[in-house]
C-alpha cells in the first residue's frame, strides 16, 4: 500500500516511515501543509491512506483534511494530534477524518491503526463484526442481514465501538469521538453501553468491559 505521511517533525516522521516500510508499505514523507494540500487536491493522488498531523507549517492538518474530503470521501485518514487536543480531534473527525492518535503513541498501536483502516478500505468502507455490520455512508447497522434500529447516542456509540472492534475503547475516547465531545459523564457512558449490551446479548456479538482499559467490542 502507499501511504503518505504528513509530519513536520523530521525524526519523528523517520521514525514512523521507517516501521510502516518494515510494514511492507511505501511512504511518501511531506513536512508542509501547503505541499500537502497541493499533492491531495487532485482525485488522482494514488493514495492508499494518509497520516497527517494537524499543526503544521503552511496550513493547519485540518485545511489540508478539508482540500482532501471535497472530492475524495474514501482515502482513509488518520490524524495525529497532542494529547489533550479534543476540539481538534473533534474537528478533525467532523471533517472526515477516519481516526486518530494522541501524540506520544506506541509504534504498536499505529501500525495496528493503519491495517485496521487499510482493511476497512478494502472491504469498500463497510464494517463488520460476527453478524453485525455498518455501513459508514449510510450510517445503517443490520444483524444477520435485517435492518437494527438504535436511538442515535446508542448508534454513535456502536458506530465507534465497531470502528475500533477488536481493541479496548475508553470512556475518553468514546466522549471524545462517539459524542464529539459533548459534556458526557462517565456514569452516562456506562448507561449506553449497558443498553447496548442488553440489545446485544444473544446475538453473536460480544460488549466486553476490559478492566483498566475500556470497552472491547468482539463477535462472541
Amino acid at each position: 500500500m502507499r501511504l503518505l505521511l504528513v509530519e513536520d517533525d523530521r525524526l519523528l516522521a523517520e521514525t514512523l516511515g521507517d516501521a510502516l516500510r518494515l510494514e511492507g508499505h511505501e511512504v511518501d514523507r511531506l513536512e508542509d501543509g501547503e505541499a500537502a494540500r497541493a499533492r491531495l487536491d487532485t482525485g488522482d493522488h494514488g493514495l492508499d491512506l494518509v497520516l497527517l498531523d494537524l499543526n503544521l507549517p503552511g496550513c493547519g492538518g485540518l485545511e489540508v483534511l478539508a482540500t482532501l474530503r471535497r472530492h475524495d470521501p474514501d482515502t482513509p485518514v488518520l490524524i495525529l494530534t497532542a494529547r489533550g487536543a479534543v476540539d481538534d480531534r473533534v474537528r478533525g473527525l467532523d471533517l472526515g477524518a477516519d481516526d486518530y492518535l494522541a501524540k506520544p503513541f506506541a509504534l504498536d498501536e499505529l501500525e495496528a491503526r493503519v491495517r485496521a483502516l487499510l482493511r476497512r478500505r478494502e472491504r469498500g468502507g463497510a464494517l463488520q463484526v460476527g453478524p453485525l455490520a455498518f455501513e459508514p455512508l449510510a450510517q445503517r447497522f443490520t444483524l444477520d442481514g435485517e435492518a437494527l434500529s438504535l436511538p442515535p447516542r446508542e448508534q454513535r456509540l456502536l458506530a465507534c465501538l465497531m470502528r475500533h472492534a477488536g481493541e479496548p475503547v475508553d470512556k475518553a475516547r468514546l466522549a471524545g469521538e462517539a459524542f464529539q465531545g459533548a459534556p458526557m459523564g462517565d456514569n452516562a457512558i456506562e448507561v449506553y453501553v449497558h443498553r447496548l449490551r442488553k440489545r446485544l446479548a444473544d446475538t453473536g456479538v460480544a460488549l466486553r468491559t476490559v478492566r483498566g482499559l475500556g470497552y472491547l467490542l468482539e463477535a462472541a
